[in-house]
């Protein structure tokens, strides 16, 4: 009896963030861990699947370099990371949307849909949604910096009570096809659609300090500050970089969140401690 109350307590605790989030947008961006272990997996989409029986309006923006890493290294083709960026000479390309928009778009929406949800996988590519040219003149190849997102394919989606998946793959005006990095996808899917929140599943507990303990929140000085140190180095660049970038435009809040977790993201949302680090 005693268990049974007190999951009642823990339902009941969770109300006020429920009524608070109803009808907001929260844009999600899906990886590392989360995306690969089995029993994460199936916890995320029963999260997702929650958040959206609650009422609130889930967008997916999924990355997927570990599968990417295995499939080009099974074919012998090189690539490497810059500032946390995958360089992509056109053989790349090919394998990185072959990847995303194929294998592990279609995966994550059919396991949404296995628990109940109603989700839809897209590429960028769908409907021009979202525009790209070479990111700093093609210093990294074939990888985007995004010029528009047309929103409207996807509150077209969201009135319809659909859950967007989307695989980060861009065109130019001239059908060209772009890598985005997932985090600065995420971004700016976030930015255009004036999200609520934007949150980033990652394989840390979050932004941490130099001794390794964690910052539950911070502000652009501060990110500026542990940027130069070097304390924020490395793939959590494009991360903190997003992140700040989306505030900036608009999103209230912004979490990194340590996807190991079972269950994380209604830790992070439905409790008041949280467990990561929130940027606003």
């Amino acid at each position: 009896m005693q268990k049974s109350i007190k999951t009642a307590e823990i339902i009941v605790s969770a109300l006020p963030y429920i009524q608070k989030f109803r009808d907001k947008i929260f844009v999600i961006k899906y990886g590392g861990a989360a995306q690969i272990d089995e029993n994460l997996k199936n916890d995320f989409a029963r999260d997702v699947v929650l958040l959206s029986l609650v009422g609130i309006k889930v967008v997916i923006v999924h990355g997927g370099g570990k599968k990417i890493n295995s499939i080009l290294d099974k074919l012998e083709i090189k690539s490497e990371f810059v500032d946390g960026l995958r360089v992509t000479d056109e053989d790349a390309m090919e394998v990185v949307e072959m990847v995303l928009s194929g294998l592990i778009n279609k995966e994550i929406t059919a396991l949404l849909n296995k628990h109940g949800a109603k989700a839809i996988g897209i590429s960028g590519k769908d409907a021009s949604m979202l525009k790209a040219k070479k990111l700093d003149d093609g210093k990294y190849g074939f990888v985007g910096d995004i010029t528009d997102v047309k929103e409207d394919v996807i509150t077209k989606l969201l009135s319809d009570n659909f859950i967007p998946v989307i695989a980060p793959i861009a065109t130019d005006d001239n059908a060209n096809s772009y890598n985005i990095n997932a985090d600065l996808c995420a971004s700016a899917v976030a930015s255009k659609l004036k999200a609520e929140k934007i949150m980033f599943l990652t394989d840390t507990k979050g932004i941490l300090d130099s001794d390794k303990n964690l910052i539950s929140k911070l502000s652009e000085n501060s990110i500026n500050e542990l940027k130069s140190s070097g304390v924020i180095s490395g793939g959590m660049i494009p991360k903190v970089d997003a992140a700040l970038e989306c505030v900036k435009s608009g999103v209230k809040n912004a979490h990194i969140i340590d996807g190991r977790l079972p269950h994380s993201i209604l830790l992070e949302l439905f409790t008041d401690e949280g467990i990561g680090t929130m940027i606003r």
